[in-house]
């Protein structure tokens, strides 16, 4: 079991930047793959991004593409989405998650995922 939780949201004006953190803890965090997702009020939560056990594959969902970066970093057991150019559209309350049995072939869908954080808002001003 693997227990994760989300830091470094915040207010940014639109184009700016901003950086999530997303510290796992549990003895065999670092072997999980890891993914990125957001809800915005009323909305469905939605992909943003995951990043293979060995950081070898990263994927984005469309709306990201070019604009965020996944990261991870074994020695702290924390996953990082780096976020530049943010818009209004990016407000949104931001997920880790890990899946007990890795991405597979739905990395995007949230029923592939078994751990979730608790979340941290990013609020993007236009």
């Amino acid at each position: 079991q693997v227990q994760l939780v989300e830091s470094g949201g915040g207010l940014v004006q639109a184009g700016g930047s901003l950086r999530l953190s997303c510290a796992a803890s549990g003895r065999t965090a670092s072997r999980y793959d890891m993914g990125w997702f957001r809800q915005a009020p009323g909305k469905e939560r939605e992909f943003v991004s995951a990043i293979t056990a060995s950081g070898g594959s990263r994927i984005y969902g469309d709306s990201v593409q070019g604009r965020f970066t996944i990261s991870r970093d074994y020695a702290k057991n924390t996953v990082y989405l780096q976020m530049n150019n943010l818009k209004a559209e990016d407000t949104a309350v931001y997920y880790c998650a890990a899946p007990r049995n890795g991405l597979g072939s739905r990395p995007s869908s949230i029923y592939q995922y078994d751990y979730w954080g608790q979340g941290t808002q990013v609020t993007v001003s236009s």
